[in-house]
């Protein structure tokens, strides 16, 4: 933004002020502003900490802008929290309180930082509405973060205030988890309520060639369009593996939008023949059926990487037009530099990521084979190390210790090639964590979720860490991330297998068994730990007949399945960190 320039964007805008700031200034001037810099300090900690931005604090007043609007409730309600925790010693009387009010609106952002407009004023007439201590936000804001934050909404009713033509209508928020509780950390179904930010999802192109051969090729450029525009903060992409859940389909684009829970579908189609190439792309208003950009290509086969480039940066631009230059800034791109290493790369993930034993044997030679023509192919690296990681998760090896060794001196070598590569920063992140290398583990996922914020995968890893490391909330909440992000998930009997583990944890079997039972429910729950998870919780809840049902199908799948081998795979960073669950399998009947 250049100086003078002007930008619109929505966002949600927090405005406070001090009740009675005159009155205690006449009491006690001394006191008053030591109370209002601590109350300040209080306010920037809460604000930057919850991805927000303090615009002023002029007199007792405080105006900020947040990234997102969960963001905003939340750090409101843990500002409001901490002050009134802070003035326990002090009497009633002297007690420093703040209104706050909240709303998502537009603004005008000038290039000093600065705000204006309705969405101002409005956050401004809400702070007005607030009690001493209290927080009011819009109908906006309290449609935005349902199931997103741990509060609770009381409608103040429409207001009538001053400058704002319409009448208002405020809810006070207040902690706790009523409005939350039903999707969040819950068994119910996954939230697809939009985000805050533009979401869209990326179908598999369609293969117009007539080649079946040229399926790779169609869903290798499909696959790099959502990776690319994966790298935007400021866009909520839906993972891969639930995309590519429509192939060979034809979908209704508004189905598809609630399905996915996303605002924007991109759809098109791909003809190659000879060493031309056309790709026709249309993106579509999931809401409305509104087509928003259509656009053709005809390229050389040569400039394959160059129309990838050109056509995510188009539609970023269709999506989000105020994205300012700073957010344009992808990280490098690294294409591997002949067309056969990206071509067997794309056979080998359609391999990997199809899951079964004799896939990922036939995806590991394609993967090396690629990084072979272009040995300073990072993802290529990468992916061969995360196949390695497959065969010991999904117990395809008698080598467990020697596939771990390989998966991460090829995802080491992948991130000295490009240390912008986040499957480099995955695929050390779960070699660490099944080294028992928590903190390590943790590290490197969080490394990968900086490089990309929309990477699925990596948010069901760190969720899976976190558990392992005793940190349960944080765990719940990547896994929440990693189901939103993708909702169609096959391995999303896993991440329910993971939930229930976790909640059992936390002594919430109820719960626990809830999730287990889902993940069984799953179309690719071929594995015995959803059946683990609901024998344990089941144990825990001395329902010991269903539990010795549910061992019985667990060693259906694993005959040998015993408490030991548990307790060795599942490596925690506290000891007996697991013997909840372990507990819970003795009962049901698991042998040592």
């Amino acid at each position: 933004m250049t100086d003078g320039a002007l930008r619109q964007r929505l966002t949600a805008i927090l405005a406070a002020d001090a009740a009675g700031y005159s009155r205690l200034m006449a009491a006690d001037e001394r006191a008053t502003v030591a109370a209002l810099d601590a109350a300040r300090a209080l306010f920037r900690e809460q604000i930057e900490g919850h991805q927000g931005r303090v615009i002023d604090m002029a007199g007792d007043s405080v105006l900020a802008i947040f990234e997102t609007a969960s963001g905003a409730v939340a750090a409101s309600l843990a500002i409001q929290q901490k002050l009134d925790s802070a003035s326990n010693e002090v009497p009633e009387a002297r007690r420093m309180r703040f209104r706050i009010g909240v709303h998502l609106g537009d603004v005008i952002e000038k290039a000093d930082g600065t705000i204006y407009g309705d969405g101002v004023n409005i956050a401004a007439r809400l702070q007005g509405l607030s009690d001493p201590g209290g927080v009011s936000v819009s109908e906006a804001i309290r449609g935005a973060v349902k199931g997103k934050v741990a509060a609770t909404f009381e409608d103040q009713g429409e207001q009538t205030v001053k400058n704002i033509a319409e009448p208002l209508r405020a809810y006070r928020a207040k902690a706790g988890s009523t409005d939350a509780s039903a999707s969040k950390h819950s068994a119910a179904e996954i939230d697809l309520s939009l985000p805050d930010k533009p979401s869209i999802a990326v179908l598999p192109f369609n293969n117009m060639s007539g080649d079946l051969e040229q399926e790779y090729f169609t869903d290798g450029i499909t696959e790099d369009i959502i990776t690319e525009l994966s790298r935007f903060r400021s866009l909520f992409v839906i993972a891969r593996n639930s995309s590519f859940s429509y192939k060979g389909k034809s979908p209704d684009i508004r189905q598809v939008g609630k399905e996915l829970g996303v605002r924007y579908v991109l759809e098109g189609s791909i003809r190659r023949a000879d060493n031309r190439i056309r790709v026709t792309a249309q993106l579509v208003d999931a809401t409305t059926g509104r087509h928003v950009w259509a656009e053709r290509y005809d390229r050389e086969i040569e400039d394959i990487f160059e129309l990838q480039d050109e056509m995510t940066q188009t539609i970023v631009a269709a999506v989000e037009p105020e994205l300012g230059a700073f957010e344009r800034e992808r990280a490098l791109r690294k294409p591997p530099q002949s067309l056969d290493a990206w071509e067997t790369y794309q056979r080998g993930l359609w391999h990997m990521w199809s899951f079964t034993k004799k896939d990922n044997a036939t995806a590991l030679p394609l993967l090396r084979r690629a990084r072979e023509f272009d040995p300073n192919f990072a993802a290529a690296y990468a992916y061969e190390g995360y196949s390695h990681l497959l065969n010991v998760i999904l117990g395809y090896t008698d080598a467990p210790g020697e596939s771990l060794m390989a998966a991460l001196a090829a995802a080491k070598k992948a991130a000295t090639l490009d240390d912008k590569e986040p499957a480099a920063f995955l695929t050390m992140g779960r070699v660490h964590m099944m080294k028992g290398e928590h903190d390590t583990s943790i590290a490197e996922l969080e490394k990968s979720l900086s490089l990309n914020p929309n990477f699925a995968a990596a948010y069901f890893a760190l969720g899976f860490t976190l558990t392992f490391a005793g940190r349960h909330d944080e765990a719940l909440d990547a896994l929440d991330n990693a189901m939103r992000l993708n909702p169609r998930d096959p391995l999303m009997w896993a991440i329910k297998t993971i939930c229930s583990l976790t909640h059992n944890l936390l002594h919430k079997y109820d719960v626990a068994a809830e999730w287990a039972r889902q993940a069984i429910r799953e179309p690719r729950a071929t594995s015995f730990w959803p059946y683990a998870a609901l024998a344990s919780a089941l144990g825990n809840l001395n329902q010991i007949g269903e539990a010795r049902t549910a061992i019985d199908q667990a060693q259906q799948q694993k005959p040998d399945l015993s408490l030991s081998y548990l307790e060795k795979t599942l490596p925690t960073k506290q000891p007996g960190e697991l013997q909840i669950y372990l507990d819970g399998l003795r009962k049901a009947g698991l042998p040592e």
